[in-house]
Order: C-alpha cells, then structure tokens, then sequence
C-alpha cells in the first residue's frame, strides 16, 4: 500500500524484501566456496601423498583442485549479479524479487556444494589410483566433469531466476 506524506507516495515494499537478496547472494558464496575448499582439500591431499612417489604426477593431478576452485567462481557469479540488482533498486526492491534471489543463491550454492563434495571424493581416489594405474586418468577426469556440471546446473538455475 501507498502511504502520502506531504503529497509523495511512500515505497511500500516490505524491508524484509532486502533480507531475502542478501540472504540469497550470501548462500550463493558461502555454500559454493565450502564445496570448492572441501573438494580442493580432499584432493589437494592426495596430490601430496603422490608426489612423494610419483612427482611426474603433479601437474595432470591438479586438474581436481582445479575443478573444485571453479565451482567458487559460480557462487561468486551469482552473488555479484544479485548484490548489484539489490543497490540499483533498493526502494522498489520487492519481495517476489527477493525470493528468487534467495532461490538462486541457493540453487548454486548447494549445488556447487554438493559438486565440491563429488569432485573431492572422485578427485582423492583418482589421483591416487593414477598414481598405480595410469590408465585411470580418462576415467577419472569423465567422472569429475560429471561431478562438475552439477554445480553449473545450478548455476543456470540461479542466472534463470535472476533474469526474471
């Protein structure tokens, strides 16, 4: 409802409206960036454990670690767009916008999440099985882009509710 105060129409979105962008943009980052340093974790120590064996090993057992740290640059992605959308319509931000916001931020980040967990696991048990077979490493990087379009199905998800 409007409300007239000296003849001006007063914004009548409701404040929390804002809480529900934030909250979105703030999921996008935070739960995609836990998936990206617990894949990068899981499997950055594998790489270390090979090393030791195999240090011609190193740099084709990055490609993980690699993986893992782009699912963080979706979530970031996200958050940035709806950050911007927030301060450039501040007063006549509403809550309809607000919620997809928050279901954006949320598709990326647990999907990003859920992909950091998967490229992690994939990531630890690949490196090291490449280490004693090195014909694993085909299957190894099909099974993490598996793992990592999960986290760009999100990402479509969250850019479809921001456009609208």
């Amino acid at each position: 409802m409007f409300q007239i105060k000296d003849n001006a129409p007063v914004n009548s979105n409701p404040v929390y409206a804002l809480f529900f962008g934030v909250m979105g943009a703030v999921s996008a980052i935070v739960f995609s960036s836990l998936g990206a340093a617990f894949g990068t974790a899981k499997a950055g120590t594998a790489v270390a454990a090979i090393s030791v064996m195999r240090p011609d090993l190193i740099m084709k057992s990055l490609v993980p670690i690699i993986m893992a740290g782009i699912l963080a640059i979706y979530g970031l992605v996200v958050a940035v767009l709806i950050a911007n959308d927030i301060k450039k319509n501040i007063s006549g931000y509403t809550v309809y916008k607000g919620f997809l916001h928050f279901g954006g931020g949320l598709a990326v980040g647990l999907s990003g999440l859920a992909a950091g967990f998967a490229i992690g696991i994939v990531g630890d048990s690949g490196v090291r099985g490449n280490a004693q077979q090195p014909r694993l490493f085909i299957g190894m990087i099909l099974i993490l882009i598996f793992a990592e379009v999960l986290g760009l199905y999100g990402l479509i998800v969250a850019v479809f509710f921001y456009a609208d």
